[in-house]
């Protein structure tokens, strides 16, 4: 069984832990998309695990993981995030494997990137990672792929800097390398995860472009990007959060107005810990999106959903979500694809009563607070796609499945 998890959002939506908590019942993991700029927490026992390139079922001493065709890998990122797991006890030699197409970043990409967004007279607020350079050099067909480390003919065109770097590295990415397709069609039967990085609105096609990331973070590119074709998938689902944030630059019609120390954005923030995990940038906060969430899950094909920090509204006497726009005087009802229409997008939003009580100890849906089952009925039946799995903390056991996803339908 193949299940594909993705973020609803504009990414940090918690697919980490989700990944982590149904890893469990996986045999492989595979990360499709995205680079050293995605981040993912995971927090067991009380130890934070952060990853950024290595798939988030790592730390499950039996599990396989793959970072996949779509995704972009800086060597120096990942045996930098590989020897921090080897230090926290974590055996990963012979369970990380790289596809051979996916590509390199390289260090020349690094600084073009950062030069190209020093000269935007409208930043996109990028990592400055070299991310958007590498797929572009992908695009181009310049690109470097693991399948290339020791093709001579493919590395005659590489600048000295980035040539040396390669030949540096070579000997310990190849041993890695696997044709994804192959060994995915070998493991057919077993049961795969697939994870995404960013969020669907920051997909390079179906979201707020420009301001997006330069891959696929769609759940089609599970099958583009992940070894299977789209038929083989077998569900979708989309983590959200239970209000919105965004890192970096671009349109977001619901953010508070209001960030002072003390406003309910510096709450939600500081609550949630919402500060990027690769960056330690303070991400802007809003209140949920529902226009936008629904877009994602129709864009998507998310047949299932998955709410996350439901807990950080714990000590809220009452919040509100957005359920329309009203753009230039007019009453909108779906997600726009201007850039302009976003920008100038106000929320219509509808209150809820809080709980305020601490759902953190909660184990079962019916445990929780009348008042947040009320939250969580209302968003699916604005979406129209059930809410089967609810965070109630950021501890792995701090999870309530309402029904597996690893049931078929």
């Amino acid at each position: 069984m193949n299940i594909v998890v993705t973020g609803a959002q504009w990414g940090d939506e918690g697919k980490g832990k989700i990944v982590d908590f149904l890893a469990a019942d996986a045999s492989v993991i595979v990360r499709f998309s995205g680079g050293a700029n995605a981040g993912h927490t995971i927090v067991l026992g009380g130890d934070r695990y952060a990853l950024h390139l290595v798939p988030s079922g790592i730390l499950y001493p039996d599990k396989i993981v793959i970072l996949g065709s779509g995704m972009v890998i800086d060597p120096e990122a990942l045996f930098s995030e590989l020897a921090g797991l080897e230090k926290k006890g974590i055996d990963w030699l012979g369970r990380v494997l790289i596809s051979d197409r996916a590509h390199l970043v390289l260090p020349s990409y690094r600084r073009v990137d950062k030069e190209l967004e020093q000269k935007r007279a409208r930043p996109i607020g990028t990592t400055g990672r070299g991310i958007g350079v590498a797929y572009a050099m992908k695009a181009y067909r310049d690109g470097i792929r693991i399948a290339d480390l020791m093709d001579e003919d493919r590395l005659v065109n590489l600048e000295a800097e980035d040539r040396a770097f390669v030949e540096a590295w070579r000997d310990r990415l190849s041993p890695m390398s696997v044709d994804l397709v192959a060994y995915l069609r070998s493991h057919r039967n077993a049961y795969t995860l697939f994870e995404g990085a960013q969020g669907a609105l920051l997909d390079i096609d179906t979201g707020t472009y420009p301001f997006v990331s330069s891959g696929m973070s769609c759940s089609a590119g599970a099958a583009a990007q992940g070894g299977i074709g789209p038929r083989r998938i077998d569900r979708v689902l989309g983590v959200f959060k239970a209000y919105s944030t965004r890192v970096g630059n671009g349109p977001f019609p619901t953010e508070f107005a209001d960030d002072s120390p003390g406003s309910l954005s510096s709450y939600i923030r500081d609550t949630g810990n919402e500060y990027g995990v690769t960056t330690g940038r303070p991400r802007r906060c809003g209140y949920l999106d529902l226009v936008a969430l629904r877009y994602a899950v129709a864009a998507n094909s998310i047949d299932r959903l998955v709410l996350t920090h439901l807990d950080v509204y714990d000590e809220l006497a009452e919040f509100e979500a957005c359920i329309a726009y009203r753009i230039r005087g007019r009453l909108v009802e779906d997600f726009p694809t201007s850039i302009r229409d976003l920008e100038d997008a106000e929320p219509v939003l509808r209150k809820f009563s809080g709980w305020k009580e601490s759902i953190a100890a909660c184990t079962s849906f019916d445990e929780l607070p009348r008042k947040a089952r009320d939250y969580v009925a209302f968003i699916e039946e604005y979406v129209e796609t059930p809410i089967t799995v609810v965070s109630v903390g950021s501890d792995r056991g701090q999870t309530i499945v309402r029904e597996s996803p690893w049931t078929r339908s």
